[in-house]
């Protein structure tokens, strides 16, 4: 039987405020356990909770990026039920109304494009964290509990593994973009709830759904999945059936392991939060809001085709992220050649940074220091090879590349006379390969303009050996 996998996404976007969603407690991550959750924060008798501006205007700002419906009246709701680090035994959320409704995003897999639609984007406040294997017993650490969460939850659209990593990623890319969340996997800031099911391909009805919860790490989640698929699969075809539940992924078996059976909507006993008023949001204020945002990515993609003449895919991968869009507008306006520029930036520039674990914001090499050695390529200075080589004495000691050129003497040999005179000798070491080029073999002329560059020592013009050899063989 073929199977069709379903899968749909809820990822918690940590608002990047200073203070939590209901109090003035600090969000700085890292400090002690318990020295900054206030009283608001557990709900001790007395104490009322007051909603932070800025909470709202971020969850206004993704609305807006997504094509969403703002909402200008929306409720808050207590989510009832225990968890050891949920201190007041509720979670302040929004249930029946959310700030934000709707919206889309295009992904991209392979070279085809998908539109996934959202559900929802409603505010809420983060619980604490349970902290094990403290002197042999389990902890509660209180300082995240109230820390404000966008709560993005998807239509279940994506049918692979493949499909919800690029959805992932395609959200982490914008919340980081327009600058409501920092984006840090490593510190819980962005955390994915994935919903997985399986049915029988051609099938209307979903299958039963398990949740693999808190995945913060896309690696891990691509594992997450495939396994989860493969179990599901496998239950079904051996009579079992799949009961709806909440499993976590253990990184070290790679394996999904059940944490508790599934709770409905109605579980929680959602009912409209008695200290807390409508969120009210008037049309000025998203107007104000609209007119701050960024140029969004998509937009962003769409000019670097039109104003560089760079193609579709290198477009998007330059916007994969702000700070790479920003460092590849910066080279060319440095006047590095558009195309050259992309071609380093998604070559050589990303696979170096990859390999170190940097961003390409912590780049040793700035953008017109790339700028410079790209122009160094085009004006036939360098190479290409060599500029690779000199790319990699740049990243190590931060000298110009017309310092390293000069001083290692690396600059190309462009006499036509020089050229020549390397050819002649070249071709009477090599009677051979003249003959099998003359017996109509193309690979042997490839080979020849192999030994040319290696008699240069690598300073030969490659265009020039390929024109005067061309010339002298005919």
């Amino acid at each position: 039987m073929q199977w069709e996998v379903v899968i749909g996404l809820e990822i918690h976007t940590q608002l990047s405020t200073q203070s939590k969603i209901f109090s003035a407690s600090s969000t700085t991550f890292g400090n002690e356990p318990n020295t900054q959750a206030s009283a608001v924060d557990i709900a001790l008798p007395g104490v009322l909770p007051v909603m932070n501006r800025a909470a709202v205007e971020k969850a206004i700002q993704f609305g807006l990026a997504i094509g969403a419906k703002i909402n200008r009246k929306s409720i808050f709701a207590r989510k009832n039920y225990f968890y050891p680090d949920l201190p007041k035994g509720y979670q302040i959320s929004q249930f029946e109304v959310p700030v934000v409704e709707g919206g889309q995003v295009t992904i991209r897999v392979g070279d085809q494009d998908k539109v996934i639609n959202l559900t929802r984007a409603h505010l809420e406040e983060d619980a604490g964290k349970s902290v094990h294997a403290v002197h042999g017993m389990s902890g509660i650490d209180l300082n995240r509990a109230g820390t404000p969460l966008l709560e993005i939850v998807s239509e279940p659209e994506m049918r692979s593994a493949a499909e919800a990593i690029a959805y992932a990623k395609a959200m982490h890319s914008l919340v980081t973009w327009i600058g409501i969340c920092d984006g840090n996997m490593q510190e819980g800031s962005f955390r994915c709830d994935v919903n997985v099911s399986v049915r029988p391909l051609g099938q209307k009805e979903f299958g039963t759904r398990r949740e693999i919860k808190n995945l913060n790490s896309f690696k891990f989640m691509e594992q997450a999945i495939k396994y989860e698929v493969q179990w599901q699969i496998e239950q079904i075809e051996d009579g079992h059936k799949i009961q709806q539940a909440t499993v976590l992924f253990d990184t070290e078996s790679g394996q999904t392991r059940m944490m508790r059976s599934k709770e409905d909507a109605h579980d929680y006993r959602y009912f409209p939060d008695p200290d807390l008023p409508p969120l009210v949001i008037d049309e000025a204020w998203i107007e104000r809001v609209r007119s701050e945002l960024p140029e969004l990515p998509e937009a962003m993609q769409a000019r670097f085709q039109s104003q560089y003449g760079i193609p579709a895919y290198d477009a998007a991968t330059l916007t994969s992220s702000k700070a790479m869009a920003s460092y590849y507008e910066a080279t060319v306006a440095a006047g590095a050649d558009a195309k050259l520029a992309s071609n380093w930036i998604m070559g050589e520039i990303s696979a170096t940074l990859n390999r170190e674990e940097r961003d390409i914001a912590d780049s040793p090499v700035a953008a017109d220091a790339l700028a410079l050695l790209i122009r160094r390529v085009m004006d036939g200075t360098i190479n290409n090879k060599t500029a690779k080589d000199v790319l990699k004495k740049m990243w190590e000691a931060g000298d110009s590349a017309d310092a390293i050129i000069e001083r290692d003497g690396l600059k190309q040999e462009s006499d036509t006379g020089a050229i020549e005179a390397i050819i002649d000798e070249v071709l009477a070491a090599n009677a051979a390969m003249v003959e099998e080029y003359k017996s109509g073999k193309e690979k042997a002329f490839n080979a020849l303009v192999g030994q040319c560059m290696k008699a240069s020592k690598g300073k030969a013009n490659p265009a020039q050996v390929n024109e005067v050899l061309k010339r002298k063989l005919d």
